[in-house]
């Protein structure tokens, strides 16, 4: 079994009698992305600043690892394992995207030789070698950030954490940024991202907890979180009458909407399910014109926990 790259347990982060963590657990597993939603100033940049040491956890926490290392006993030793891009742009709009990168690996203390060969081939990989030599000042929004994870990448992580990083961009540069974090990840990198954008962590992540409160209200994959949700149905709609008729006979509990020769059923849409009501319409030599499977999506997820509509045997489910 494989050593996971992060873990917390019961971290907690407090400014004078306000708790901005009251006791996190996490579990990222190596060569994933782990995606950490929440409302404005629920605490994910907290977080990540305690993760990547830029901060440090209140005593009263448990054990923190990352990348294998004990975050309070031997913080130099994670730094050197991950890279950082925060919400705020780290480029120096002063001087070149070249320069930018050449200045990244001179604080990695690369050789010149070497730190010359890194940045070439990441400004190659990032499609900035037209702009290398242009001030950073002139990039569009896109292009700073791929250079901003560009620099992240100059030491080597194995782990990097992106704390929002496509806001602000048009769609166009934000599927190019999931497209790299995608390559990452398929070259073993772990990704520790939180967003604003649900639709990115359906997306891009492999496992996503909602922060909330100062804690976890739920953790899991997007399709696990979605089926926390109550809402799902499938729905069946006919064009003749008498078999719309049928079909409710034969379908008890339906939710029927005659107007447009409809029926609702509540479920989550598993193949056993629709077995079930195919084989139910078989029986009675009924045939619907259109079957659709309507589940949560995670902004549902999303409001549903931070606004206390998931009953709690829900979320204990998936901690």
């Amino acid at each position: 079994m494989t050593t996971p790259a992060i873990t917390a347990r019961g971290l907690r982060k407090s400014y004078g009698d306000k708790a901005v963590l009251a006791g996190v657990d996490l579990t990222v597993p190596e060569g994933t992305v782990f995606s950490l939603l929440g409302p404005n100033g629920a605490g994910k940049t907290t977080t990540v600043k305690i993760l990547s040491t830029l901060i440090t956890p209140d005593p009263a926490s448990g054990e923190v690892r990352v990348a294998g290392h004990d975050l309070a006993a031997d913080p130099q030793a994670v730094r050197a394992a991950i890279g950082v891009t925060g919400q705020f742009s780290a480029v120096d709009n002063l001087i070149t995207g070249e320069e930018n990168m050449l200045l990244m690996a001179d604080l990695h203390r690369l050789p010149r030789r070497e730190g010359r060969r890194v940045t070439a081939e990441l400004l190659e990989r990032f499609d900035l070698v037209q702009a290398a030599k242009r001030p950073a000042s002139t990039y569009s929004g896109g292009m700073r950030r791929r250079l901003d994870i560009a620099m992240t990448l100059v030491g080597g992580p194995r782990i990097i954490f992106l704390d929002e990083p496509t806001t602000g961009l048009d769609p166009r540069s934000r599927h190019t940024m999931w497209q790299i974090i995608r390559r990452l990840v398929a070259e073993g990198v772990t990704v520790f991202l939180t967003t604003q954008y649900l639709e990115e962590a359906d997306e891009l992540a492999d496992r996503i907890a909602v922060l909330n409160d100062g804690t976890i209200a739920a953790e899991g994959t997007a399709e696990e979180l979605k089926r926390m949700v109550p809402g799902g149905h499938v729905r069946l709609r006919f064009t003749d009458p008498a078999a719309y008729r049928g079909a409710a006979a034969a379908l008890p509990g339906t939710v029927p909407d005659d107007g447009s020769l409809a029926l609702r059923i509540a479920g989550d849409g598993s193949q056993r399910e629709l077995r079930s009501i195919l084989d139910r319409l078989d029986t009675a030599g009924v045939e619907a014109d259109e079957l659709t499977v309507h589940t949560p999506d995670l902004d549902d997820v999303f409001f549903a926990l931070t606004g206390g509509g998931v009953p709690q045997q829900a979320k204990e489910a998936l901690r």
